[in-house]
């Protein structure tokens, strides 16, 4: 008889959810009151945005992610909407490009400028008609660009190029005629090749999209579906619902077999709606609760069980929407692998809450912070649109790292970070190598070429920390937030005094080798 271990190891297993003090939240925002299903709020390194009450229309409010405190009454909105927004999503490849829908049957697409809002933004840089009823339901393309896809209450899944110069598109590239209800929930796989759908006729669909075919159906009789994710490489979905005696229920699925569900399972008898986020990097799923403050969260893994239970987050103050940052703005120093921002409407608050896992040593932890996906394309939109599937481009965490290719191909120009790579283990790797004999004239010339190209950085360094933008760092508002700018600025001054003595050592060495080799000529 084998022996199974009670406890599963794992690195995530301690992982704890804490919420940011008062002084870190979004106070005073005018949170909406609609009753639709979805976040109302999303959420990017630069911004924070969140659906908002508006007389005469439909809003939405764009926050920079460091203004926090109250919020001024009077602050600027986007609102060119002629009904309530429903849905909002930034695109992920542009942090300044935002999508929204709405009870006007339109989708419009808005510019967000770099700076502080002046005034209301009531312009889209594009427009999208085509839907016959309210629009509730927004995704973007995951790896192709300016590709988006929307659903409204015309049952309809419509596909939009928006790699066009027209500022108003009346005629999407393909229509999913697949459903005989309204879409609740649309989700892509790892390369976008795939959606999977939740309707409301209680109904799982796997879709091709660009072939519009429907790959897969559950019709799953004692599962009321009402979300659906995919669980990124895993071949699976995962869905939240309710079950037949009104129970609160998950359910994990076999892609390529939706007949019956590997694993069911009723969490509580509350009436609220259950959204679940998945975390394609270390495989962890959280399922939030709506109406109540809970946050659970479970890691998957291939084999059964599957769905293995870690902990929950517990609050008092119900949460009627919330907003996901993704990865590349979560702050690596505090081993924080993901953050949420709860809307609590009662108070008028936005509250992050971190996710946090305990370690004591304070360097990048690299086994919790595996590649992620990149804010750069892997497609055009025309490439996918002509059948090439491709997955998302890699980027490390770690500070001060490059984006990484999960393909072979390279979307820079290659002879340039050739150049550049050459130039940078000449600056830094101490010494040159004697045999190359080169002329003095020569190594002269390679000096200069280094100063001009080791000075460009530095300038754009001393730039970037000494200029005060209010947008990138706004001024400190307590005693503490002066103390910490001011270690800041101690911490970088240190920094450049050791990066002026290397750079004279290398000078040194370099003058060295030159008068070598006159001599040995």
């Amino acid at each position: 008889m084998s022996w199974h271990p009670r406890y599963r190891s794992s690195k995530f297993r301690n992982v704890y959810g804490k919420a940011a003090s008062k002084e870190k939240c979004y106070d005073c925002v005018p949170i909406t009151h609609s009753v639709h299903d979805n976040h109302f709020c999303a959420v990017n390194p630069n911004f924070i945005a969140v659906v908002t009450e508006c007389v005469g229309g439909g809003a939405f409010l764009v926050i920079p992610i460091k203004q926090t405190g109250k919020l001024d009454p009077h602050y600027p909105k986007v609102c060119g909407h002629k009904g309530n927004v429903l849905d909002i999503k930034w695109n992920p490849f542009n942090d300044f490009v935002i999508a929204s829908c709405s009870e006007d049957s339109t989708v419009k697409i808005w510019d967000i400028p770099n700076q502080l809002l002046k005034r209301n933004i009531t312009s889209p840089k594009k427009e999208l008609l085509g839907h016959a009823g309210r629009v509730i339901l927004i995704e973007w393309h995951p790896t192709a660009d300016n590709i988006l896809f929307s659903s409204g209450y015309d049952y309809k899944i419509m596909i939009w190029n928006l790699d066009v110069k027209e500022a108003v598109i009346s005629k999407p590239v393909k229509i999913l005629d697949a459903h005989a209800d309204v879409v609740l929930s649309m989700s892509f796989n790892t390369d976008g090749s795939l959606l999977a759908t939740a309707c409301r006729d209680r109904k799982i669909r796997v879709i091709d999209p660009r072939a519009g075919a429907v790959l897969q159906v559950a019709s799953y009789k004692s599962h009321k579906v009402n979300k659906v994710l995919f669980l990124g490489n895993m071949k699976k979905l995962f869905s939240t619902g309710t079950s037949r005696w009104n129970n609160r229920q998950i359910a994990l699925w076999d892609q390529n077999d939706l007949s019956v569900p590997l694993l069911e399972e009723d969490l509580d008898g509350s009436s609220g709606l259950l959204f679940p986020i998945y975390d394609s990097d270390t495989h962890m799923l959280y399922v939030v609760g709506k109406g109540d403050g809970n946050i659970r969260y479970y890691e998957i893994s291939p084999e059964k069980p599957y769905l293995n239970y870690l902990m929950e987050y517990r609050s008092h103050l119900p949460q009627k929407g919330i907003g996901m940052m993704p990865k590349r703005g979560l702050d690596v120093s505090s081993c924080e692998i993901f953050r949420f921002y709860k809307l609590i409407p009662t108070k008028g608050l936005i509250e992050p809450i971190s996710m946090i896992v305990p370690r004591r040593s304070e360097s990048y932890q690299e086994d919790i912070y595996p590649l992620t996906a990149a804010a750069q394309p892997a497609l055009t939109a025309q490439q996918w649109l002509n059948g090439v599937n491709k997955g998302p481009l890699l980027v490390s965490l770690r500070p001060g790292s490059g984006a990484v290719n999960s393909v072979p191909q390279s979307l820079e120009p290659q002879p340039l970070m050739e150049t550049t790579d050459l130039s940078q283990q000449q600056g830094w790797g101490g010494r040159m190598p004697l045999e190359d004999k080169q002329k003095p004239r020569e190594i002269e010339d390679g000096r200069k070429q280094l100063k001009v190209e080791d000075k460009s950085p530095k300038n754009e360094q001393t730039c970037l920390s000494n200029c005060f933008d209010i947008f990138e760092c706004p001024p400190p508002k307590t005693e503490n937030e002066l103390l910490q700018m001011f270690y800041r600025q101690q911490e970088e001054i240190r920094r450049l005094r050791e990066l002026i003595i290397q750079r004279d050592v290398q000078i040194k060495q370099l003058e060295l080798e030159i008068r070598n080799l006159c001599t040995d000529t």
